[in-house]
């Protein structure tokens, strides 16, 4: 009998998904688009957030807790299906060695200028393959040591607790920002994503395991978090520094002092390292589960190789960080489209197989 994943493991799994580089730039995106006490915004997409995971939990429990790609191929040609699956292992990996290209030239600008950043990619690409060469029970319990090498991280921003002026929030709500608040919407939604990838874990997991409902916590954590820090953001900064500054996140960790190290930043940004290799590790996991389908018979360690070599390829395209955030902008869309789109098309399709009778009641 094949392992399971536990409540646990799961829950600090997709909140390890979800929490990646968007994250950094997040206060920000929500000055530019909604202006005065942006923060508030998070209220307002949480609910989306989930609304979407209990679509999702709905085909969790059309599909018995069975795979969905086993689903779809009960019912739709495999030579139908092979394109589809084509884009999803190519899209998936491209998400997460963006996330990836992202964060390194980050890394490159504040540590290491002169040094290539093609160099910490291949470094970061191994470090995938051997994570999504693993089960993913292997990778639940890596990212619950992640989790506990960065969670520390968010109890920094306390030490900004009498710097916060209240003043610099004002009583207006959504004042200043962009006139196009949909826009604004589909820029901020991609830092809650990575929770769709719980459609993939459903053979995975048992009643223990309680997946829809650790997918619910792990959004819920990532809410509270999320408000926390751009509370902190809002409270520190004023809304038009916080309008011009790449990554507010950073610069908060510039202000934070220890007697015996210097540009702490630096050291606290390589923490953020854990977060991110998740959410490439589980976007390239995606993509592997996706590739099964259509090379049954090729090994995991060729098929994840290939993977991450594909990824690898795609990150030498944006050369500098705006390119990188571009393009992981656009991709951010297409995952917003597929995190509503997908489930509802699954539960279209498995109502008609319940009305043939090909589900059990």
């Amino acid at each position: 009998m094949k392992e399971k994943l536990s409540a646990f493991h799961v829950t600090i799994l997709i909140y390890m998904t979800q929490v990646g580089v968007y994250s950094f730039s997040l206060p920000r995106l929500l000055a530019q688009h909604f202006g005065t006490n942006g923060w508030l915004a998070i209220l307002i997409l949480a609910p989306v957030v989930f609304l979407n995971t209990a679509i999702i939990a709905v085909v969790y429990r059309l599909a018995k807790g069975k795979s969905v790609l086993e689903m779809m191929e009960r019912s739709i040609s495999k030579v139908l299906l092979f394109p589809i699956y084509l884009f999803l292992c190519c899209f998936w990996v491209t998400i997460g060695c963006l996330a990836a290209k992202e964060y390194i030239l980050i890394f490159q600008i504040i540590a290491f200028s002169s040094t290539n950043p093609m160099v910490f990619m291949f470094t970061f690409c191994a470090l995938a393959y051997l994570l999504i060469n693993k089960e993913i029970y292997n990778i639940a319990k890596v990212s619950t040591i992640f989790y506990i090498i960065t969670v520390w991280i968010l109890f920094l921003f306390l030490f900004f607790y009498h710097d916060v002026r209240l003043t610099r929030l004002t009583p207006f709500i959504f004042q200043g920002g962009n006139p196009d608040k949909i826009k604004g919407f589909f820029d901020a939604y991609p830092a809650f994503l990575g929770y769709e990838l719980t459609i993939l874990l459903f053979p995975y997991s048992d009643k223990k395991t309680h997946l829809m409902r650790s997918a619910f916590v792990s959004s819920g954590m990532v809410t509270i978090s999320y408000v926390f820090i751009s509370f902190i953001s809002f409270g520190f900064f004023s809304l038009g520094q916080l309008k011009v500054l790449q990554y507010p996140i950073l610069n908060l960790f510039a202000y934070v002092h220890l007697p015996l190290i210097e540009r702490i930043e630096n050291l606290l940004y390589g923490f953020l390292l854990f977060t991110t290799m998740i959410t490439t590790a589980m976007n390239s996991w995606a993509a592997v589960e996706v590739g099964k389908r259509m090379f049954p018979k090729l090994k995991n360690a060729v098929l994840s190789f290939v993977i991450i070599l594909f990824g690898y390829m795609i990150s030498f395209i944006p050369k500098v960080l705006m390119e990188a955030q571009r393009w992981l902008q656009y991709a951010g869309y297409i995952e917003i489209g597929f995190a509503f789109g997908f489930p509802i098309a699954l539960i279209l399709l498995l109502l008609i197989q319940r009305s043939r009778g090909e589900l059990q009641p």
